[in-house]
């Protein structure tokens, strides 16, 4: 049986069901792999407050890798174990080159959302998905104009998000972002959507660096994920487990595959290799 001493779980299309919820049998196993001392730790692109009150409400959770792997959050202490954040000139000319297509966008900052008023208006042309939605509607904060806002603001960014009317846009958009910004990293969370982070602002290194602070190694790690914002942390754990719902990258890495999200697969797998 691996060594596994801390549990790293993305949420969406993982942890929660297609309906966004928490079943009993995934909180269970949760608790008694918490019980036994393993760290329970939840990876969102969702900075900590705006993840659901099912995980917020763990009394065993403690730290989070939040904003993709932008921040190490632990709650305990209210503060970050380590960031990796875009400088806010850079985020302010990958606005400039987004303003070239036919898309709209938002940031986050500070452990908050901020998006052009107009935008926001504008979001359920771009993001139909009645989740991703809500939360652009309920977790932005309209200003005037975002690129002035940030100039005048001053601190650096955690993410930029850009969601485009349609899914065929995305490439062109990904591949002029990239020729202007190799330092940045692009994913995507949405079929319709441009996820854009620091280079180090992914979740495996951030996983890295939450072990390291603990006091072992990434080896001692298992992680689950479905998305393409959770490659990095499946390939890189000792014991990295994707969903049967898994983007067909996650499942080439991952080195055990469960159950999909709504067959309670992340029980299944700690069932099997922790709690046995």
């Amino acid at each position: 049986m691996p060594d596994i001493r801390l549990i790293a779980l993305d949420l969406d299309g993982t942890l929660l069901d297609s309906e966004k919820r928490l079943s009993e049998r995934n909180r269970a196993a949760l608790e008694k792999a918490a019980a036994k001392g393993v760290y329970i730790v939840p990876t969102t692109g969702r900075f900590f407050g705006m993840m659901p009150e099912a995980i917020r409400a763990l009394p065993f959770v403690r730290y989070a890798i939040t904003v993709n792997g932008a921040q190490v959050y632990d709650r305990e202490t209210d503060s970050a174990l380590a960031r990796a954040e875009i400088p806010v000139a850079t985020a302010i000319a990958a606005m400039e080159v987004l303003d070239g297509f036919d898309c709209i966008y938002d940031c986050y900052q500070e452990n908050w959302g901020w998006m052009t008023d107009a935008m926001q208006r504008k979001a359920a042309d771009y993001a139909p998905d009645a989740h991703y939605l809500k939360m652009i509607r309920e977790f932005r904060r309209p200003v005037p104009e975002l690129k002035a806002h940030l100039a005048a603001k001053g601190a650096d960014v955690q993410k930029v998000m850009c969601f485009a009317r349609t899914p065929a846009l995305l490439p062109a958009i990904r591949d002029a972002l990239a020729a202007r910004f190799p330092e940045l990293v692009l994913t995507r969370s949405t079929p319709n959507n441009v996820e854009i982070n620091h280079a180090l602002a992914h979740k495996g290194e951030a996983l890295r660096r939450l072990c390291e602070a603990l006091g072992f190694g990434i080896e001692n790690a298992m992680s689950f994920g479905d998305g393409l914002n959770d490659l990095t942390m499946v390939r890189d754990a000792g014991f990295g487990v994707a969903m049967a719902n898994s983007a067909p990258e996650v499942l080439a890495v991952a080195k055990y595959k469960t159950l999909s999200n709504d067959e309670d697969g992340v029980a299944a797998a700690i069932e099997r290799f922790v709690l046995a």
